[in-house]
């Protein structure tokens, strides 16, 4: 009979895990998760057309020469050729801004670096999208604009060589504490715009100069098994978010690891008193982050500060070891947001705080505008979440700011504040909640 019992309870133990881990259908508005989200296959660089090894065409095997001409001309040839993988091979090969054309892809192999030019003058100012604008700025050092189906893939490691970026960042800001982000020229590591159905697989981005990859106004974009990283110490990378996604939809971020010195995964879109009615600006929609651990971050996920509308968002099955916060909504009183339908279910780990939602004031400029717009935040869910934190429930909403229909569900949770403040969100239900391994309601 002892052991009936002991085998009943490992068999419920076990149904328990599996039901709390079992992947939604859908997305948190009910509509359903399309196939496209269940293939996590990998593209083969060798059914992608012709390979352009690039010391076979021109590029040297010496890492101190800038090859920016040279593997630049490599590009443009496999393009006019009808497209195919430009390849770095093992070693190390330094470059300023490239730009990919239609129907051509990067491999980085196994034990190669395409490492970026620390010298701005690499990177020719142009058209560019940066912090929820649309203005001049320089280019990431890999680009793909307009390009459908561009991949990045192998083994080896894209590096911004960042260093004098940051040292020069900080210097400004020394000198200047109220600087913004844009008055220090510093290049972003990966741009892709406007394009869709991408892959970014297996490579290694470290080290970015500004944000590490950038996706703005693209379609079907899947991130798999990458590595981001950028320091947090001794020295500061500023501004090097791991993943920046601007005006997107349907994407997949799956098996990485993210560690950076600002946001892990911010969701942009657009910034402004009227930032509603840029045609530039936009909508991130259907989004899944799933399997994913997460170093030192300033947040695993962020909606903003540059963002109008995001829904249908995702995160689940993933380990925190060390975020300043597990899902951070930063309400811009001088912009109209919306941010709806957002999940944050199986996590486990160590965060300074759960959830933080409060007013970011940084470079608040109305430009005239004599009402302020009104932001929203709806249908936001956290579930099934084990995690030792420092604060609990940072909730602070501005007076414009409108929070409601709030669900957590499930959670365990070990924390120094334990305080929550119900009356902050209209419509806001408890089930299962315990802090300290007290239940509260």
């Amino acid at each position: 009979m002892a052991k009936f019992c002991l085998l009943f309870f490992a068999l419920l133990i076990s149904f328990v895990s599996i039901s709390q881990t079992e992947k939604s259908t859908k997305f948190p508005d009910g509509t359903k998760i399309s196939d496209w989200f269940s293939d996590s296959s990998k593209i083969k660089p060798e059914n992608l057309g012709k390979q352009f090894v690039i010391t076979k065409h021109g590029a040297s095997a010496d890492s101190n020469v800038v090859q920016t001409v040279a593997i630049q001309k490599i590009i443009d040839l496999a393009h006019k050729q009808g497209g195919g993988v430009i390849v770095i091979p093992k070693g190390t090969f330094l470059s300023g801004a490239l730009f990919f054309k239609p129907k051509t892809h990067l491999h980085v192999s196994e034990g190669a670096t395409l490492k970026g030019s620390d010298k701005i003058a690499d990177y020719p100012m142009m058209p560019s999208r940066m912090e929820g604008q649309t203005l001049d700025y320089f280019p990431a050092l890999v680009n793909a604009y307009g390009v459908n189906g561009f991949t990045i893939t192998g083994k080896g490691i894209i590096d911004g060589n960042g260093l004098n970026y940051w040292k020069a960042f900080w210097q400004r800001r020394k000198e200047n504490p109220n600087c913004t982000n844009l008055e220090v020229s510093r290049p972003r590591l990966v741009f892709i715009w406007e394009s869709n159905d991408v892959q970014v697989q297996d490579v290694r981005l470290q080290n970015s100069g500004f944000w590490t990859s950038h996706y703005y106004q693209c379609n079907n974009i899947k991130i798999l098994n990458v590595r981001i990283t950028a320091p947090h110490e001794p020295i500061k990378a500023p501004s090097t978010d791991a993943i920046d996604l601007d005006v997107c939809n349907n994407v997949l971020i799956k098996n990485c690891y993210l560690a950076v010195n600002d946001d892990a995964i911010a969701l942009k879109g657009g910034k402004g008193p009227y930032a509603d009615t840029d045609k530039g600006n936009g909508a991130n929609t259907n989004v899944i982050i799933e399997d994913c651990e997460f170093g030192f971050c300033h947040a695993a996920l962020t909606c903003g500060s540059e963002a109008i509308h995001n829904k249908n968002i995702v995160m689940r099955n993933c380990h925190i070891t060390n975020a300043m916060r597990v899902l951070w909504l930063k309400m811009r009183p001088d912009t109209p947001q919306k941010y709806e339908f957002v999940s944050v279910e199986n996590i486990t780990g160590y965060a300074y705080s759960l959830i933080y939602v409060k007013p970011w004031k940084q470079f608040f400029d109305l430009k005239g505008r004599k009402d302020v717009p009104l932001s929203y935040c709806d249908n936001i869910s956290l579930k099934n979440i084990d995690l030792k934190c420092e604060v609990f429930f940072d909730v602070s909403p501005g007076d414009y700011d409108k929070l409601s229909r709030f669900r957590f569900e499930d959670l365990s949770i070990t924390a120094k504040n334990a305080a929550c403040d119900k009356s902050v969100v209209q419509d806001f239900k408890l089930t299962n909640v315990k802090v300290n391994a007290k239940t509260i309601d």
